[in-house]
């Protein structure tokens, strides 16, 4: 297959500018958008023959066929805007059960919207909040791991881990983890917001009570397509985060129809897949691995220092640490948000910069229209801008 600027034109993306942040919110293709106009117009056609005969057919279908890609039951999926509406269904759903004094365990490189989630379930319950520090650069999987076994106290009632995390693009050994969290009789919610077209992804394999990732980011989906999977014992318990009519009537019902709104990025999933498939399907993922891997090294070059993963824990995901330090008074957000907008205002090159256990990180990320001299000149540019302000 032919990547980088050869298929670039199957996408909107503007020319002239370095676009390294595919992570964020995805990038969806023109032919799928074209196909998820034909779903809106269907709609806009016969609005209550839609809603009320089709819609629930196709939304069945369409998690039928994105579950056997994800190696999970159709049943067992429901369809929600992101995985952090898929988080807060799951841990808000938890309020009812939880005590003062509980456990919530998650590590320090959790996602900040998932982090404020489960900082307002413990506010309301009396849980406690806990992260484990789990320090960037990552030596192994192994470390990891073992970081999370010895946190784990009799008061740890819920878990949630990332399958891979946003700010570091690490690859947690979820399944390890899942299963250790099993042995001591822990809830355990798998953050895949990233896995779903990175990685060759297994979701009952893993075996996570919940297990929520996005459509949008690495498999083509329209913006607002994630999917929520929960095993059979825990989906009766699972509230949609809006309540509506289908409340308490079982989880298809509570998550498939709960008000009016937009399917059209769901039933495109399909869509996305297609596309991926068509278009290398596992060989685009190595592609995009291999490129990460040459892309990291181009920054490690302009900015050296130790490797920040070994290479089996990165995807289409790669952080390195700035030589900045964060200003001790001042906002970190506001701060990080000023060297990105220096990256784009200046150079045109859109990539995001995060704040993380006191550390700056600049992320990359690889997507199949990419190609090395677009990171090459991301590389360059730090270069520049660091010996610059060392000399």
């Amino acid at each position: 297959m032919n990547y980088g600027k050869q298929i670039r034109h199957k996408w909107l993306l503007e020319d002239g500018m370095t676009f390294l942040n595919n992570g964020s919110f995805g990038a969806t293709p023109i032919e799928v958008l074209a196909v998820q106009r034909e779903w809106q117009e269907r709609l806009e056609r016969q609005p209550l023959r839609f809603v009320m005969r089709e819609l629930p057919v196709a939304l069945r279908s369409a998690a039928n066929q994105m579950g056997e890609f994800i190696g999970a039951a159709g049943e067992d999926i429901v369809f929600v805007d992101n995985a952090t509406t898929g988080v807060n269904a799951v841990v808000r759903s938890l309020i009812g059960t939880l005590q003062p004094g509980d456990e919530l365990l998650t590590t320090s490189h959790v996602y900040n919207a998932v982090r404020q989630t489960m900082l307002y379930v413990c506010k309301v319950t009396g849980a406690v909040y806990k992260e484990v520090e789990v320090p960037f650069p990552v030596q192994s999987s192994g470390d990891v791991l073992e970081r999370i076994k010895h946190a784990i106290t009799p008061r740890t009632r819920f878990a949630m881990f990332d399958h891979i995390t946003s700010p570091t693009g690490i690859i947690f050994p979820v399944k390890e983890i899942v299963q250790h969290c099993k042995e001591h009789g822990i809830l355990v919610m798998i953050d895949g917001a990233h896995a779903p077209g990175m990685v060759d992804l297994n979701v009952e394999d893993i075996g996570a009570d919940w297990y929520t990732g996005n459509f949008h980011k690495w498999l083509f989906a329209p913006k607002g397509c994630a999917f929520l999977h929960a095993t059979k014992q825990q989906q009766a318990t699972t509230h949609a985060t809006l309540i509506s009519h289908g409340y308490n009537m079982g989880f298809h019902a509570e998550f498939d129809f709960n008000g009016t709104k937009d399917w059209s990025s769901y039933l495109s999933a399909t869509a996305g897949l297609e596309f991926f498939r068509q278009n290398g399907g596992a060989e685009l993922r190595a592609y995009n691995h291999a490129l990460t891997l040459q892309a990291r090294n181009e920054l490690l070059r302009a900015v050296p220092q130790q490797l920040p993963a070994p290479d089996d824990m990165l995807g289409s995901l790669a952080a390195i640490v700035l030589p900045v330090e964060l200003e001790e008074q001042g906002d970190p957000i506001k701060q990080t948000t000023a060297m990105h907008d220096v990256l784009w205002d200046k150079h045109n090159i859109e990539v995001p910069i995060f704040p993380l256990s006191g550390k700056i990180l600049l992320r990359v990320a690889v997507q199949c229209f990419n190609e090395l001299p677009e990171y090459q000149h991301c590389a360059s540019v730090l270069q520049t801008m660091y010996n610059s302000n060392n000399a």
